[in-house]
């Protein structure tokens, strides 16, 4: 439920009531949502026209986005993002992003040591934004979710593929019972078939979410198989429904997806589960 204007809200909560409510929304306001999940930072140091600009609205659709959540105007919910970025949010963000654009434009940035000095920086942020994120409740509620699992089903195609197979080989190894949806032949959904509320599914999908992920995972939910969610956003298509969810939003314009931050999450997942069992 939404707080009352003046009602002191955190970054949390405002994140939740954006998404919870994300549908009802005009397409407008949806338009101004996701740009201010997706951009926090940009949030809390622009101003309207600046923001607006970017999110390609007018002005006066921001303020009135801020009132649809109950806050008096964009200056009290800009407060909520500036708070968020001076509890925690690492300083140096935009200047080291700043630099690598820099860098790109010289003939030193493009040499491999700078391509790689690159992806090893977007590595690094997204390892501390997953550290940031990822909370002890949500790891254990996905432990349990996966020790309580007959068998446990891994959905992530395209893109996200890699994380599903190595997950899936790490389980195999600690001798869980693992369904890797992979589509092989067209099979996906009689792959997906035999699952029940017994088993487990964990689904992984980034932007541009792959369609056969969107399209199985609100019909294994809908069968009521608890599922575990490792995405970019509060607004993904594999968010609703989902039991626990692990959001892991990625750097502003990287250079290519970073894979490390899901890789670190689903190992930690598998040991977690294997030391539970101890």
């Amino acid at each position: 439920m939404d707080k009352p204007a003046g009602t002191a809200m955190s970054y949390d909560e405002l994140r939740g009531a954006i998404a919870q409510r994300h549908r009802a929304l005009s397409g407008r306001l949806q338009q101004i949502a996701e740009f201010v999940l997706d951009h926090p930072t940009d949030v809390a140091l622009g101003t309207v026209a600046e923001i607006a600009e970017r999110s390609g609205v007018p002005p006066s659709a921001i303020v009135r986005f801020a009132h649809a959540f109950g806050f008096g105007g964009f200056t009290q919910m800009q407060q909520v993002f500036r708070t968020r970025l001076v509890a925690g949010v690492a300083p140096s963000y935009k200047a080291r992003l700043a630099r690598m654009k820099s860098e790109e434009k010289s003939v030193l940035g493009r040499k491999p040591a700078a391509v790689l000095g690159r992806f090893v920086a977007e590595a690094q942020s997204s390892l501390v934004t997953l550290s940031q994120s990822a909370h002890e409740r949500q790891l254990e509620a996905a432990i349990m979710i996966l020790a309580k699992a007959r068998d446990i089903y891994l959905l992530g195609l395209g893109g996200s593929f890699p994380v599903a197979t190595h997950l899936a080989y790490v389980l195999r190894k600690l001798g869980r019972r693992v369904v890797l949806l992979d589509g092989t032949g067209g099979s996906i959904h009689e792959q997906s078939h035999p699952a029940t509320s017994e088993d487990a599914l964990v689904a992984i999908s980034f932007r541009n979410y792959y369609p056969d992920t969107a399209r199985l995972f609100p019909e294994l939910v809908a069968r009521n198989v608890p599922a575990i969610s490792i995405t970019d956003s509060l607004l993904s298509p594999i968010v609703e429904g989902a039991s626990v969810v692990f959001e892991i939003q990625d750097m502003p314009e990287p250079a290519l997806r970073t894979l490390v931050a899901p890789m670190c999450l689903v190992q930690a997942l598998a040991i977690g589960l294997d030391l539970a069992a101890d």
